[in-house]
């Protein structure tokens, strides 16, 4: 009860900050009612999926401020754990999904032991080693299909909910968008929990949660585990709504990257920072790349812009828009 009393609190937040999260649900919730193109579609589903992968990346890179550049490898698990059992095996979305976050967070368990040994950048570097020795395997790997990777089977019977498949982008809009929300209260009843706080001191001073009794090294592989049940579960979502996966859509080092921006972009370490950082980063990716790279000459000038964006933010406000946005209201308050 306590847990699910966590997960409804928002009392630290103002009133406004609620209203404007009030007013982007109910977009949310009409979204697809609105006239809207394809295009549209599939960037407010990108939106809702690195959002979902910020929120989790957010629990060990922004709450025990452990910078993960590894994190695609989970995505292709749980992508990968679908795939083959779908085409293999006959085996429904709702049931490989689980299985898939379960292999994730089992070999997470398996590397993070040794990597929690790691600090700073050699963490960073060693995590970006894991993801593309995976990467390389799968790679090679017949069962998985290998460098061209595995296309699902259409099934007739469409809309398919067993197996997520349908003709209508909606329907895997709304199922992502209750993944979403679901993602979202657990985000914040982990915020509130004694990991939770155990993360926040673990990220000020190491020493001082260790004199504290608190297990540094545990408490990071429990983070760890539960950023990667996170993007684990959108891998599975992936595979499904693109019927086709590659190792090098679902396991690349710009991926790992992309899902890490989204979140220091918006604000690591916040609640909000990678809703902010998606609905930032992703209709630019989208817009800005199809605009740019349909002019001569200007092909991949939309990552020099947005480069430069996070880069300006960094240097700014290091804890990104969000604190931006706290540092504005600190200096109100003052006035």
């Amino acid at each position: 009860m306590e847990a699910i009393k966590n997960a409804f609190d928002f009392s630290d937040f103002p009133r406004l900050d609620m209203g404007v999260a009030g007013a982007a649900l109910a977009f949310l919730l009409v979204f697809p009612a609105l006239p809207h193109s394809s295009f549209a579609m599939t960037t407010m589903i990108q939106f809702l999926m690195f959002s979902l992968y910020g929120m989790g990346w957010n629990t060990i890179g922004g709450y025990a401020g452990q910078v993960d550049l590894g994190k695609a490898q989970y995505v292709g698990i749980g992508a990968y754990t679908t795939a083959v059992m779908m085409v293999r095996w006959d085996v429904p979305f709702w049931v490989s999904m689980p299985l898939g976050m379960g292999l994730a967070v089992g070999w997470s368990f398996i590397i993070g032991y040794p990597l929690f040994k790691l600090k700073g950048h050699y963490f960073a570097i060693a995590t970006i080693a894991t993801s593309l020795v995976l990467k390389d395997l799968f790679e090679v790997w017949d069962f998985v299909g290998g460098a061209k990777g595995l296309e699902l089977p259409l099934r007739g019977n469409m809309p398919d909910f067993l197996y997520l498949q349908f003709r209508e982008d909606y329907y895997y809009f709304y199922i992502l968008l209750v993944m979403f929300l679901a993602g979202l209260l657990f985000i914040n009843g982990f915020r509130h929990s004694r990991l939770g706080f155990q993360l926040r001191a673990i990220k000020d001073n190491e020493d001082v949660a260790r004199s504290l009794g608190i297990n540094v090294h545990w408490s990071k592989i429990k983070a760890y585990a539960v950023a990667t049940a996170y993007v684990a579960m959108v891998g599975s979502f992936h595979a499904c709504y693109n019927f086709n996966i590659e190792p090098e859509d679902t396991m690349s080092l710009d991926l790992s990257v992309l899902i890490a921006l989204m979140a220091m972009l918006g604000g690591a370490g916040s609640l909000w920072g990678p809703i902010i950082g998606a609905s930032i980063l992703v209709p630019m990716r989208s817009y800005l790349g199809s605009w740019l790279g349909g002019q001569a000459g200007l092909a991949g000038l939309d990552l020099v812009i947005y480069g430069g964006i996070i880069m300006l933010i960094a240097a700014v406000q290091p804890r990104g828009v969000w604190g931006i946005v706290q540092a504005v209201r600190a200096k109100r308050r003052r006035t």
